[in-house]
This record gives structure tokens, C-alpha cells and sequence, in this order.
């Protein structure tokens, strides 16, 4: 056996393999890089505030986000806004106020351009804050200090800049402020389960299409009677139900609710759980033999249902308030129960195979490489020198292949 070819494919196992484990660090998971309660347990004066963040479900919305700044206020502050006795979903918009979609570290605070800025929070996002009552006002006040107030408090910035608690660049800051900061919007009340208008909501939020069809086919009852115990809706856009009509007309009155019903699940469902929880999923349409389920499955900061007849995608969420979520999607979902011939009309159709008259007059270009000759020793020599069919290098790719396939099973484990 030649010597050169060990030395070489020695030399770059030598030099693939810090490569690849550098690939592995910086494929980790940007999602996993913060945990809320895991910083915030290490503060007991903070106790009170991190079990409330937990409570609203806001704390797994936070570890999810890849840019975030939490407005953290010790026990004494949240016993102050729990004398007001507010529902645990006012609760929620009043502590998703305090959470910043933007990254705000200490230097930041004092670098702000013209010494004031808005900023918008989780509350904004939610889409539950009406017009700017979901932005905050920060500005850098005299003597080092920083202001914090409620944009729809009248400009009144009634909270300050304690410390910093922990900081993460450009990922996670969470910073003491000294008080929970007032918000009319925030603090109004929020219905409860029973009072919560499904029908109303989405027609709202570019989605009164969809709840005129619920209501006309009476499958609203059943919407109403999951909603105690927890729903999750995906809403096809008016303009998805637009294009997708004339396939809605051409079904029976039962097939109608059951298509209807498969947008809905019967559990309260926040996006980290989705994201967390991919696989198949059962819908209110589910009975027995009838699956009517369908996959969720995420796709980079994407979720995407699939039905096997058609992919939707999550574009937005028209109301996330405890036991109810209802989220935005751009296409109808439609069950393989239903359309099956649908699916296999949208099917891909098979390349056409060459005519006899392409095989009588092949040209390089044409000729399709597994048509070469087997025994052609040429290539055979070729392989081996490449290391494809089991010289030097070809050791070297496997153990290149073996690193990264630990390297991905570690990534998403």
C-alpha cells in the first residue's frame, strides 16, 4: 500500500475533525440558550413575579423568543398589583407589558438615540393592546437614572431602573425595574371562558369568513362547548377561504362541520407548545375510525400543519388569553378523510420517459450516467483515487459522516 495516500487522508481527518466539532457548538439550539425561571430562581425577591410568569403561560413564550428583555419587580411591587385582585388573564396582559421583543442591557439603557424611545412588549404582540397601548416608553432621565411607563398611561413613566439581574447579549436581559407599571389597557378586564364571543373575535382579525361559516353550519356548538376546558383554533384567512370555496360548496352538510371542526383542537395549545410538541394531532372532528388528524411539524421559527393534502403555516395569532388560543393560517385545512382524490391530483406527475428516438441518437448531454459501462476501468481507478469505492479517503468519510451524525442527534436531542 502507497504511504502518500494515509499521510493524506490522515491530514484531513486531522483538520475535518476541530471543524466539525466547532460546526456542533454553533449548531445548538438558539431556543435553548435562556431559561426565565431557571434566572429568576436563583433570586427569591423575585419569587412571586416568576411563579405568576409561569401561571399566564408567559414564561415558555419568553424561552422561546430569541431576543428578549424582561422588566422584573420584586416581591414587595407584585404585592402591590395583586391587591387589585385582577383575573389571572388580566394578570397576564398587565406581566406581558414588562416583557420587551427587543434587547435592552444595561449600557443600551444609557445609549438610547435623543434620550427616549417606544419600544414594543409582549402585550403589543399578543394583539390584544389596542393601537400603541402595547409600547413602552424608556428614557434616560438626569443623574443616571432610566424612566419606564406604559405608552397609554398619559406619558407618565412611574417605574425606574434598578439593577440588572442577568444578562445575556444579544439574547436575554432581565432588569429590576422598581414597580409594576400601570396601564389602563392592561389592566381592563378580561371576560372569562363562558363570556368569550368566538364568533366575534374572529371576525375581528381578518378571519369573519371562517366564523360565518362555523355559525351557519352549527358547528359553533361545539366550538362553545370545548371552550371551558381549553381550544386552540387555526383560522384560514378570508382570502384562504376565498380561493377554497368551491370545493367547501361541493360538500354534503356533514362534511361541512367535520371540515370545519378539524380546525379546532380541544386543549389550549401555546405556540412553545406546539413548537415542542410536533407529531400527529387529534381535532374536534376526531370520532373513532374518523382520525381527521393531522401533523404539526416545525420548520426553522415556522409551525406547519400537514394534512397530507396540503401544508398551512402559522402567519399570527389572533388572541392567546387562557383557555383559548386562536391562531392565523393561509391555507383551508383539509382532511385526507375528505379529499383524498384532491391529494393525489396535486401530486407531482411522473417524469416523462425518453422516446425510442432519444435512445437511437443519444448525446452526452442526454445520456443518463447509469448508462456508462459497469466494468469501464477507468472509472473504477478514478473512484478509488477519489476514495469513493474504498481507498484512503474513504475512511476519513466515514469517520467525518459518524461525527456528524453524533453531532445532529446531540443538536436535537
Amino acid at each position: 500500500m502507497k504511504l502518500a495516500p494515509l499521510l493524506s487522508a490522515a491530514a484531513a481527518l486531522a483538520l475535518s475533525l476541530p471543524f466539525l466539532l466547532l460546526l456542533c457548538l454553533s449548531l445548538a439550539p438558539a431556543a435553548d440558550a435562556h431559561n426565565i425561571t431557571r434566572i429568576l430562581a436563583k433570586h427569591p425577591e423575585f419569587s412571586t413575579f416568576n411563579h405568576y410568569l409561569t401561571a399566564t403561560h408567559l414564561a415558555t413564550e419568553i424561552n422561546r423568543r430569541l431576543t428578549i428583555t424582561v422588566l422584573a419587580v420584586d416581591n414587595a411591587a407584585m404585592n402591590a398589583i395583586l391587591d387589585k385582585h385582577l383575573s389571572i388573564g388580566t394578570l397576564k396582559n398587565v406581566l406581558s407589558l414588562h416583557v420587551l421583543v427587543d434587547y435592552f442591557g444595561t449600557k443600551k439603557l444609557h445609549q438610547i438615540s435623543n434620550g427616549t424611545t417606544l419600544t414594543s412588549t409582549m402585550f403589543q404582540a399578543t394583539g390584544a393592546a389596542a393601537g400603541t397601548s402595547g409600547y413602552i416608553n424608556i428614557t434616560d432621565l438626569k443623574g443616571g437614572k432610566v424612566g419606564f411607563g406604559a405608552e397609554d398611561n398619559g406619558g407618565g413613566l412611574n417605574a425606574v431602573f434598578v439593577k440588572s439581574v442577568d444578562e445575556i447579549p444579544y439574547n436575554i436581559s432581565v432588569l429590576q425595574i422598581s414597580q409594576v407599571m400601570t396601564s389602563p389597557e392592561a389592566e381592563a378586564p378580561t371576560p372569562s371562558p363562558t363570556d368569550l364571543n368566538i364568533t366575534a373575535i374572529l371576525s375581528k382579525q381578518g378571519c369573519k369568513s371562517f366564523a360565518d361559516l362555523i355559525s351557519a353550519s352549527g358547528a359553533l356548538k361545539t366550538f362553545d362547548d370545548n371552550l371551558e376546558g381549553g381550544l386552540t383554533v387555526f383560522c384560514a384567512t378570508d382570502a384562504a377561504l376565498s380561493a377554497f370555496m368551491p370545493k367547501y360548496k361541493n360538500l354534503t352538510a356533514a362534511q361541512k362541520v367535520s371540515l370545519l371542526l378539524y380546525h379546532g383542537v380541544p386543549v389550549y395549545q401555546p405556540l412553545q407548545m406546539l413548537k415542542s410538541n410536533n407529531g400527529v394531532m387529534n381535532t374536534l372532528a376526531t370520532d373513532g375510525a374518523s382520525k381527521y388528524d393531522f401533523t404539526v411539524q416545525n420548520d426553522g421559527e415556522d409551525v406547519k400543519l400537514e394534512t397530507k393534502v396540503v401544508t398551512a403555516t402559522i402567519t399570527g395569532t389572533v388572541i392567546d388569553q387562557d383557555p383559548l388560543i386562536v391562531y392565523k393560517i393561509d391555507k383551508v385545512l383539509q382532511p385526507r378523510e375528505l379529499f383524498k382524490a384532491a391529494a393525489a391530483a396535486d401530486a407531482p406527475a411522473p417524469a416523462p420517459k425518453g422516446s425510442k428516438k432519444k435512445k437511437e441518437s443519444p448525446s452526452a448531454a442526454d445520456e443518463p450516467a447509469a448508462d456508462s459501462p459497469e466494468g469501464d476501468s477507468a472509472d473504477q481507478t478514478a473512484d478509488n483515487s477519489n476514495g469513493v469505492g474504498g481507498g484512503p479517503l474513504s475512511g476519513v468519510r466515514m469517520v467525518v459522516g459518524a461525527v456528524l451524525s453524533l453531532c445532529l442527534s446531540v443538536v436535537f436531542l
